[in-house]
Order: structure tokens, then C-alpha cells, then sequence
């Protein structure tokens, strides 16, 4: 919300700085997002009155004004707006005149014709945002006035308000609120004075019904007589406009005015266009409702509306209706003032998408003891600002919402929960100050909560009040922060972490399967710890592996149509008789090894043992050495340096699975890999000298492995040699293009020093070694 500083000072004595005033709200826990310029303070803009118009010669748009600035010479002045009329009071630019944005007015011709200045709008005067026409203003205004004198300079607060402070917005909440932090008083007379609802109740023409009383509890409504309708008095105008609300008209105006001032919505209606007794009750099933904005609505039996005896003439606490709204015709008045549920407003504004500046406090709940004040206040407005009478009673139907129930508040919790201690008569002055009125007590005192102060509901917000007017930054801070090191399960965390992010980038999809396992399962889980008290025949024992819950996995994606399954787990196992748990991490692969149709490959290639193989050597060097297994097709044991960690290979139950495509899992230990990554990466230096680049293509032995082959070369302890890979395997047996029975590979050494660049030589000589050491330790047969 919006506030003008001005304004605001009529209610409460301010900091002297405005940048002092939105610090204490800010720290106060309201939050001040902005601080905006309004007003005028430009040379060269004084009230003219316009004595004359016509159309432009030239230009349809246009018009030809003369207007009387009150130097005792008339001037034409070139206009594009139409929303004045002959006699109106307007702002005047004079030639010389600068205005918001830089503007520069001079006399000139337009479309041919002179204008001697520019007749202006309130946005080009930067004290409201309408740009749509002339700002029109009051007829009491003197013409050649200065428009300064008119808007004077104003700092406008841009307030974020929390849900939970309805009483906030309005001048008079803020007010009282800055009153409390600076034990400073809040002016009310003017505002709350009056009579009592039961003093100011009685009954007059048009009655009052509640039909449903849990929506509204309390409504009022006061006949207002002989009203003039028309322009608002240049005060009120500027007030409501400072804070960007449009003006309409007098009676609107006040209503508006009243709302800001004190925070209670009121609503006039044409009391000539009622038929019958106001009735406040639910919406029937698909009623039709002309509202303010011009549009239709549909309601349903979950929205609350004002009725008469034929029609709803107001959707409650949201919008009234265009045919029961006050127009230039209207005489007579009918002000409602009420209390609706703040969850009925809150549903019915955003069931109809229709928010509004009542809405918004309404659902927020309004201040019940301000009900009548602020009816009283608008009407003693609307009796000034329109020569209008006001009848001596009130209608009122329901009752008042009682106040909030009292909180108590001990003191030692006091100081316990903020760790210093505030003397009990301080804590006291601050409640005080807010409203709170005390039940005496020593240790422990009882607290009633105002009506405007609903959030105050138990002994922690009373003690949030008393920080906040003490002062949070006056509580020195306490240092618990504790350095920690890198402990064994942040670098897990981190570990597997990173591992998730390996097997995603190369296209597997993590599952999270359960712990535990069905009793058809047991008699693959190699003595799996059974429950006491299995929950069903599904979950009975611990599982022993990760893979059978993964093929739980591939089974259902099967059978739901997928073409391509690549599943991967982390997860803990339970290793029996003990059920020591174990991390390990499980893949399953099937269908597909594209996952979408490529136009680029004819063929199509399944996921085999070798796509399983890269899964688990993309996160490490792994060696894979061909053994035998039951329930296997293909089987490797999965060793990493010499330590067995796991196994993997194509299973021999894909038909039972229902896929038509191999299934291949496998499974290995994190803990021996977690450990040898707890040691930190070294930094590795961007190669500054080129590599150079060799092949060595040989045959071998059909029995001679790829882990013997790198070893070889390894041996061989070379410095300059950077890196070693595979990149051709050739096997054929018809002995024409070698040897029987032998393979042919080939491999791309590279090699590098980290001073200078090789030579050709150089890189010659390294190479030959290598080649030599091929053909002594694994018989190689180089080819050239």
C-alpha cells in the first residue's frame, strides 16, 4: 500500500527524515520497497479557467481552447483532450514552463494554428498516474493560483504489508503502529470519536436483514439525504490521488478516503434505485450480477451478496453494482459499512477473478470496532463535501465480533527466548503502547488483545512485539556457528552426488526401488533377513540386492510399452546373517540403444553387455574378467585395482520378464570406490605443447586381453607417453587376412612433454621401444 508522508504526519508526530522513518518500519518487520516523489513544484503552472471551445480547423483530434490564466489577457491554447467542458478549472503550462520528464513548453502552432502553452494532465504534473484527460479541478480554485499551492510536495512510502496485518492498512493503523515504536501519540479524535454502536443504532425507511449470519455477522447502513453529486474538493482529490486512487466523484471520493484513513471499506448506493429491505445473504445457484466494472458475473451459493427484495445490488466486501451505484442523478444515499468473513471475501474475490481495494482488506480482516466509526466519519464527509443531510439513526442487523481472546506472558520466557533480560515494566510499557490492556499479575500476566490485532494469539507474538519495539539490533549476537571439517558422510554425499550426475549425462534415469523384497524373491536373495511382522506377502525380508528390485523396474516399463530402458540405483543392501548395510549401485539395461529414431542409421542396435561395460567405466577404471554364474548368459566379475566390487552380464530370464530384447544388469560395491575418491583431484595445468600422435596396429592371440596388452605398454615406463586407446578390432578365421586365430587391434599412442615441443626424433625413438616390448611380452605381430 501506498502511503503520503504528508498525510501521514496529520495523524502522528514522524522521525525527521523520511530515510529514519522507513529504517524504523523496516526494522520493525514493515517493509518499505520504495520511497516515490509526488506533487508539483514547477514554475510557469497556475489555474486557468476555460471560457471557450471549438474544434480545430485542421485536425479532427484536436480543439481550440481560450482560457483565462488571470494575467487579464486571454489565451488560445491547442488541446487533445475531451473530458472538460466550457468552465472548467484546469492546470495551465506557461511558455518557459518545464515540466515532469523534461518536458519544455513554448508557445508554437499546431496544425497551423498558435497555442500558448499546454493545458495539462495530472501524470504530466506527477501527482497521480491518469493520463487519460485534463486533470479537472475544484471549482473553489482561484484562477492564476499557482498549481503548486494546489499539490504541494509530497513522499509517498510504498508499504509491503504481511497477510497477518490487516490493521496496517490504513493511515490511522500506520499511524498508531509508528506511535508505538516511538512512544509517540497517535491522533484519533477526529477519527474515533462518537457514539457506541448501541447509541448510534436505530431504524428508518429501508430495513436490514442477515440471512447469513456466518459470512457476515454485522452490517450497517445509513440513509444520507439531499445529496449533490459532483467534484470532489481539491484536499480530498489530491489526498486520494497521492496514493494513485482515481477520483470519481464526491460521494465515491469520501467513501475511498475513508478506507485509506481508517482501513474500513463503506460502500454508497443510490438508496432510489433499492427496492425494498437490504438483505444480506448467499448467492442463488447461477444469478446474474451487473457489477461496477461493467462486466457480468455468474454466482454461485459460495458467494456472499447484498440484495433488495428483487435483485443483488453488491457482491459483499468485493464490488458494487452498476445499477444501484451513485451517479450524477443520485439525491439520496444509502452507506454501508460491515463485517464479512475474511475467507468468504478471500474465496468469492478469487472464485470471480474480481480483486478490488476493499476486497483486499476485507479478507484480511477488518478492525469490528471501527465499523461504526468509520460510517460516522464518512457521513459527517459526505454531509460536508455534498450539502447532504444525514438521517439521526442507523439500521443495523447482527452483532459485533467479540474481541480476541486474552494471551498470557511470562516474563522469565521473556528473557529466555530473547537471552537478555527486559525488565517487566518495560515489556509492559511496549504492549501498552500497542493497544494490549493487562490484567495484573507477578509472575505471569493475562494481556487483552485490541479488536484490530486478531495475529495475536499466544505468548510468542506478544513477546515478537516487545523485540520489535525494544529493538532486535539491540540484542547482541550470539556466535553458535562452529567450524566443521569435511566429515566422512559430507564427502559420501558429495560422491554419489556426482555419480548421479555421470550415469544422467550418459543417458541412464535413476530408480528408487524397495528395501524390501516379496517372499517369491527369497529364494534368490542368498538367506535374506526376514521381518517379524511383514505388512503383506510383498515385503517380508531385506533385500540382499539392488538388481531385483531393478527388474521389478524394467518389468513394469516393459509391459507399459517402453522401447528403451536405462535404469540405474544407489541405494543400501542388507547383507545377512548380521544385516550390515552395504552401498552399492545397480544398472539395468534393455530394448533399444537409441532412444529416438535416428534418419542417419539405418540400423537399429540393441543394449548389450558393452553399453553395460561403458556405464561402469565411465565412472572409473574398472577390469571385467569372464566367469560363470547361474541365471546368467554372459557373467564378468567387476574388479577394481585388485579388489573384487561386483558383477555384471546379460540374464538368462528375459522371456519370463516378457522382453524381447536381452536384459543385462550388473551390480557393484561403492564403498572401496567412495574411498579411493576421498582423496582431493590434484590440479592439472592446461598442456601448453602440442601432442604428437602414433598408431601401433598388431595381431595377437585370440586369448591375449586388451587389460595385458596396456599393461605391456605401461611396462615400458615411458614419460613422454600421455595416453593409450583402443580405436580398431578386427577378429576373422578364414585365414586369408591373418594368421588363424588370432585378432587384430590397433591403438593410438599419444605423447607429450610438459617443457617444450617433441621432435619427430624424438617421438621415433619412445615409439620403437614400445613396439619392442609388444612383440617380447605378449608376442605381437606388428603390421606397418
Amino acid at each position: 500500500m501506498k502511503f503520503s508522508v504528508n498525510w501521514l504526519r496529520e495523524f502522528v508526530e514522524l522521525p525527521p527524515s523520511v530515510d529514519g522513518l522507513a529504517e524504523l518500519l523496516t526494522m520493525s518487520g514493515v517493509e518499505i520497497e520504495g520511497i516515490e516523489k509526488r506533487g508539483t513544484d514547477f514554475d510557469h503552472v497556475v489555474v486557468a479557467q476555460i471560457t471557450e471551445s471549438k474544434p480545430h480547423p485542421n485536425a479532427d483530434r484536436l480543439t481550440v481552447c481560450v482560457v483565462d490564466d488571470g494575467s487579464g489577457t486571454k489565451r488560445q491554447i491547442v488541446c487533445g483532450a475531451k473530458n472538460y467542458r466550457v468552465g472548467d478549472k484546469v492546470p495551465l503550462a506557461l511558455p518557459g514552463a518545464e515540466l515532469t520528464g523534461g518536458l519544455k513548453i513554448r508557445a508554437s502552432k499546431l496544425r497551423g494554428v498558435e497555442s500558448e502553452g499546454m493545458l495539462c494532465s495530472a501524470k504530466e504534473l506527477g501527482v497521480a498516474e491518469d493520463a487519460a484527460g485534463l486533470l479537472i479541478l475544484s471549482p473553489e480554485a482561484k484562477i492564476g493560483t499557482p498549481v503548486r499551492d494546489l499539490f504541494p510536495f509530497d513522499l509517498i512510502l510504498d508499504v509491503e504489508i504481511t497477510p497477518n496485518r490487516g490493521d496496517l492498512l490504513s493511515y490511522f493503523g500506520l499511524a498508531r503502529e509508528i506511535a508505538a515504536l516511538t512512544n509517540k501519540t497517535a491522533v484519533a479524535s477526529a477519527v474515533t470519536a462518537g457514539r457506541t454502536a448501541a447509541e448510534d443504532s436505530g431504524s428508518y425507511n429501508h430495513g436490514v436483514k442477515i440471512s447469513a449470519l456466518r459470512e457476515c455477522p454485522f452490517y450497517s447502513a445509513r440513509r444520507i439525504e439531499n445529496v449533490r453529486v459532483g467534484p470532489s474538493p481539491d484536499w480530498l482529490r489530491a489526498k486520494i490521488e497521492s496514493v494513485g486512487i482515481r477520483s470519481i466523484n464526491n460521494v465515491v471520493d469520501v467513501s475511498n478516503f475513508v478506507m485509506l484513513e481508517l482501513g474500513q471499506p463503506t460502500h454508497a448506493f443510490d438508496a432510489d434505485k433499492l427496492s425494498g429491505e437490504i438483505n444480506v445473504r448467499l448467492a442463488r445457484e447461477g444469478e446474474k450480477f451487473l457489477a461496477l466494472d461493467g462486466k457480468s458475473y455468474e454466482l454461485t451459493p459460495e458467494n456472499l451478496i447484498i440484495a433488495d427484495d428483487e435483485r443483488a445490488v453488491g457482491i459483499a466486501g468485493v464490488m458494487g453494482g452498476e445499477e444501484s451505484g451513485v451517479s450524477e442523478l443520485t439525491k439520496n444515499v444509502l452507506l454501508e459499512s460491515a463485517y464479512f468473513l475474511p475467507a468468504s471475501i478471500r474465496r468469492t474475490a478469487r472464485d470471480l477473478n474480481l480483486p478490488s481495494d476493499a476486497s483486499y482488506r476485507f479478507e484480511r480482516g477488518a478492525d469490528p470496532q471501527m465499523i461504526l466509526a468509520a460510517s460516522r466519519r464518512a457521513t459527517d464527509l459526505i454531509c460536508e463535501v455534498a450539502g447532504a443531510t444525514s438521517a439521526a439513526t442507523i439500521g443495523v442487523a447482527g452483532e459485533l465480533p467479540p474481541d480476541p481472546p486474552e494471551v498470557s506472558l511470562r516474563y522469565e520466557g521473556l528473557d529466555q527466548l530473547v537471552g537478555i533480560h527486559i525488565e517487566p515494566a518495560t515489556a509492559d510499557a511496549i504492549l501498552t503502547r500497542f493497544g494490549l490492556s493487562k490484567s495484573d499479575s507477578t509472575r505471569q500476566s493475562r494481556w487483552k488483545i485490541p479488536s484490530y490485532r486478531p495475529d495475536l494469539q499466544r505468548e510468542v507474538d506478544l513477546i515478537e512485539e516487545i523485540i520489535r519495539a525494544h529493538g532486535i539490533e539491540k540484542i547482541p549476537s550470539a556466535d553458535r556457528s562452529r567450524f566443521t571439517p569435511l566429515s566422512k558422510a559430507d564427502r559420501n554425499f558429495d560422491f554419489e552426488t556426482k555419480l548421479r550426475r555421470d550415469l544422467i549425462a550418459i543417458g541412464l534415469t535413476e530408480a528408487r526401488t524397495s528395501s524390501l523384497i516379496a517372499r517369491s524373491e527369497m529364494a534368490n536373495a542368498n538367506g535374506a533377513i526376514e521381518l517379524r511382522n511383514p505388512l503383506s506377502e510383498d515385503h517380508v525380508a531385506l533385500r540382499t540386492s539392488l538388481i531385483t528390485g531393478l527388474l521389478g523396474a524394467v518389468a513394469r516399463n516393459i509391459r507399459a510399452g517402453a522401447e528403451r530402458i536405462a535404469l540405474f540405483e544407489i541405494g543400501n543392501t542388507f547383507a545377512p546373517p548380521t544385516g550390515e548395510q552395504q552401498r552399492k549401485l545397480a544398472i539395468a539395461l534393455c530394448g533399444q540403444a537409441a532412444s529416438a529414431k535416428d534418419w542417419r542409421s539405418a540400423k537399429k542396435r540393441q543394449l548389450d553387455f558393452f553399453d553395460l561395460k561403458g556405464a561402469f567405466n565411465a565412472l572409473g577404471a574398472f577390469e571385467f574378467r569372464r566367469n560363470e554364474q547361474p541365471g546368467f548368459v554372459l557373467m564378468a566379475e567387476i574388479f577394481y585395482k585388485t579388489d573384487r566390487i561386483g558383477y555384471g552380464g546379460q540374464i538368462s530370464a528375459t522371456i519370463s520378464i516378457g522382453a524381447n530384447a536381452p536384459i543385462v544388469v550388473g551390480e557393484i560395491d561403492l564403498r572401496r570406490i567412495a574411498q579411493a575418491h576421498e582423496h582431493a583431484q590434484p590440479f592439472k595445468e592446461i598442456d601448453r605443447y602440442p601432442e604428437v600422435t602414433r598408431d601401433i596396429a598388431m595381431f595377437v592371440g585370440s586369448q591375449v586381453t586388451h587389460a595385458e596388452i596396456l599393461a605391456a605398454i605401461a611396462s615400458a615406463n615411458e614419460p613422454l607417453l600421455e595416453k593409450v586407446e583402443l580405436f580398431d578390432l578386427f577378429i576373422e578365421n578364414d585365414g586369408q587376412k591373418k594368421p588363424e586365430m588370432k585378432k587384430s587391434l590397433a591403438y593410438s599412442l599419444t605423447y607429450r612433454d610438459k617443457n617444450r615441443t617433441l621432435t619427430s626424433e624424438e617421438v621415433s625413438v619412445v615409439h620403437a621401444r614400445i613396439r619392442e616390448r609388444l612383440r617380447n611380452d605378449i608376442g605381437a605381430e606388428l603390421r606397418e
